[in-house]
């Protein structure tokens, strides 16, 4: 692929898929093929999947179609070339070129939501028995893989590989499984399967896992779900306007909360922690907000954080910019510009596609900066060599 614009390597830290909706039907094992999740297509480019009796994300209120759409209509033109070729991994490269993308690790859009019920154990039969969500995961992953093959750019494409936090050894399973096929990280969303915090020992094998194979854990949010905590306030909140904006900056706040204050970063140094699409600019606020209390409490409450969750977060966590996220000049400020990454945030309505990166490139940050935002740290987090060893060349 071509080197981007201004002689910058540029990285798409979490580029989005739209998955088929037969996906999970045609990749399930067929043992669990009677129970594969089916993707919804009743609404425009529905991102919707029913899982046994439940739908997510979860839409709300409805309202009549003459209140809008949330897609804007100069939207439309740019994602022809997608939707006459059903999704597929040319369309992908095809967007690729269009945002000037070297680079990219994918990560879905219904496939956010698919896990996104509590166990059985937790709710009863309604519930997300672990083995079936260790198969849903499982054939999520052998579509990626299809799909990064069909895209033919080795050395430039890559998945993510979806785990379930349902069935912890079937997720270090999956985890190495996939790395081994040349995946770059795993990730989960920050919502909770049973109440159980990410710092609790139950998920320690799954961190252990990722600091050996030595790839990140990736957690993005999404729509609403059955998941707990609702970082969304749905129930308080019923229009997207209202509860959009705290959705993902929640979810990712909750999620660096117990990987420093929660000692998890203490007890696995090497682990590369990935917190996407929720924004870096509320860091500085709430860095100082933990690192205040643990000063104050750190001493009795958290004995075993012995840095300021500040100090972990620097040292193992990588915070995802928007295109237009001016106000991440407080974090350069505040923390420097060593640990955060870009995303256009292909396909999805508040994307900036096909313009995200130009709209970036126009943000008041020195040059070196940008340099590091679009390519340096996507390559550390992810562990990947400069593209000019994979075939890029000058425009």
């Amino acid at each position: 692929m071509p080197m981007a614009v201004n002689g910058l390597f540029v990285a798409d830290s979490d580029m989005h898929v739209m998955e088929p909706a037969d996906l999970w039907p045609r990749y399930m094992d067929p043992a669990w093929e009677h129970a594969a999740p089916v993707g919804m297509t009743e609404i425009e480019r529905d991102m919707r999947v029913k899982v046994k009796n439940a739908v997510m994300l979860r839409l709300g209120r409805a309202r009549p179609r003459a209140a809008g759409r949330p897609w804007k209509a100069d939207q439309d033109p740019p994602y022809t070339h997608a939707e006459e070729r059903g999704w597929d991994a040319k369309s992908q490269v095809m967007a690729m070129e269009m945002e000037h993308l070297d680079s990219a690790v994918l990560f879905p859009s219904r496939g956010l939501f698919v896990l996104s019920l509590q166990s059985t154990e937790h709710v009863g039969s309604d519930g997300l028995e672990p083995e079936l969500a260790s198969a849903i995961a499982r054939a999520y992953n052998d579509w990626m893989f299809d799909f990064v093959e069909d895209a033919d750019r080795p050395g430039s494409v890559f998945g993510a590989a979806m785990v379930a936090p349902h069935d912890v050894g079937g997720a270090v399973d999956e985890l190495a499984r996939n790395v081994e096929r040349g995946f770059r990280a795993a990730f989960l969303v920050p919502g909770l399967v049973d109440n159980k915090p990410w710092h609790d020992p139950k998920y320690d094998p799954l961190w252990r896992e990722a600091e050996r194979l030595d790839v990140p854990v990736c957690f993005h949010g999404g729509g609403t779900t059955y998941l707990k905590p609702d970082f969304a306030f749905s129930e308080q909140f019923d229009k997207m306007m209202l509860w959009h904006p705290f959705n993902q900056p929640l979810g990712i706040m909750f999620v660096i909360t117990c990987f420093t204050s929660g000692g998890i970063l203490e007890r696995f140094p090497r682990l590369r922690v990935g917190l996407m699409e929720g924004n870096c600019s509320w860091a500085p606020f709430l860095m100082y907000r933990l690192d205040e209390h643990w000063e104050w409490t750190g001493k009795y409450e958290a004995p075993d954080v012995l840095m300021k969750p500040s100090e972990y977060m620097l040292r193992n966590c990588y915070l995802s910019c928007e295109a237009d996220e001016e106000t991440a000049r407080h974090y350069f400020e505040d923390f420097g510009d060593d640990n955060v990454v870009y995303s256009t945030d292909y396909p999805h309505a508040d994307s900036k596609f096909p313009h995200a990166t130009e709209c970036f490139l126009t943000m008041p940050f020195p040059d070196t900066t940008k340099r590091k935002v679009l390519w340096d740290n996507y390559a550390r987090l992810y562990n990947l060599p400069d593209p000019a060893t994979n075939g890029a060349s000058d425009d």
